[in-house]
């Protein structure tokens, strides 16, 4: 199975992401993608922000995709991830999955997801109508740590 999890800091086409995943072999394509919605716990939102530890993110996300062939018989599958600056209604991360047949690429697309969003050391953060800003469930944000000191520590997203 072939995996690719990688970042991007400008915006990215999921339809030329959907042609790396094309396999002859292939019955099955699912994606998912996860776009800056408008509000979040109640507060109007306005933009997001993502800062990630880079090096150890892309090793945890191939991880991830290593394990998602591991559980499930997938050909290809990737996820990119946005970093920067976003709007409301821009793409902040997209997986794709094919497999030979629909049932393992909707369950190995979920688990990748799920996965990343838990594990990832990816950091959002929220910019409010008020004004105000804020970090989204970052522990290194609230004790002033160092990105990537202990990732387990840091809830994503």
């Amino acid at each position: 199975m072939q995996g690719l999890f990688r970042f991007c800091d400008v915006d990215f086409d999921p339809a030329a992401l959907r042609a790396e995943l094309i396999d002859p072999a292939a019955g099955g394509y699912v994606a998912f993608e996860g776009w800056v919605r408008n509000h979040n716990e109640g507060q109007a939102v306005t933009r997001l922000e993502y800062e990630a530890y880079a090096e150890l993110a892309v090793k945890e996300g191939e991880r991830i995709l290593a394990e998602a062939s591991q559980r499930f018989p997938l050909l290809r599958a990737a996820c990119v991830h946005r970093l920067g600056e976003l709007e409301i209604g821009g793409l902040a991360v997209w997986v794709g999955v094919s497999a030979a047949h629909r049932d393992e690429a909707f369950a190995a697309c979920r688990y990748i997801i799920d996965e990343v969003k838990h594990r990832v050391p990816i950091w959002k953060k929220e910019y409010y109508v008020s004004g105000d800003s804020g970090w989204v469930n970052c522990e290194r944000c609230a004790h002033g740590t160092t990105p990537g000191a202990d990732h387990r520590t840091h809830p994503v997203r």
